[in-house]
């Protein structure tokens, strides 16, 4: 028997507890570049804990609605952030802890001008841009010793469309 989740639209105020999302919202707030460059500053909380940040280039293949969550994964040293290059929106699915395992999963869909940045040690499902396949910028923690953990549910979620 599967579990489901509808997802939902993607909003700062919801992800919060989750992480950060990534987007030019409301004034910007610097002018730079002789006025020619709008800058919208600090949008993330970027944590590497005694790594040091890193910039990957991940290929992912497209994903589809519904779509079954059955794995979930946190990364206990860093935080880890998303950034699409192919105006691919992606299925972002993050969980809180209950006793080391994800507890109360939540789905949500970006927009393809959202980015996110996942805290540390949140539980998240992997990367899956929806509908297409999508290359993305990912910031993330490099450095000695273990930074994933995983766990694969008993029962199964399926994602829904919103």
């Amino acid at each position: 028997m599967n579990r489901r989740l509808q997802a939902q639209p993607l909003c700062a105020e919801s992800f919060a507890p989750f992480g950060d999302v990534i987007e030019a919202r409301g004034e910007a707030d610097k002018l730079i570049n002789q006025g020619l460059c709008e800058r919208f500053h600090d949008l993330a909380t970027l944590d590497f804990g005694s790594g040091r940040a890193g910039i990957s280039l991940f290929n992912a293949k497209a994903r589809r609605l519904p779509l079954c969550l059955d794995l979930m994964e946190r990364h206990p040293q860093g935080s880890q952030a998303f950034i699409p290059l192919s105006g691919v929106p992606m299925i972002i699915s993050v969980a809180t802890d209950r006793a080391g395992e994800p507890c109360c999963p939540r789905a949500f869909i970006s927009q393809p001008h959202q980015s996110i940045n996942i805290h540390r040690n949140v539980w998240h499902g992997v990367l899956a841009p929806l509908n297409s396949s999508g290359q993305y910028i990912v910031v993330d923690r490099i450095g000695d010793g273990p930074n994933l953990e995983e766990h694969i549910f008993a029962e199964a979620y399926t994602i829904e469309a919103p």
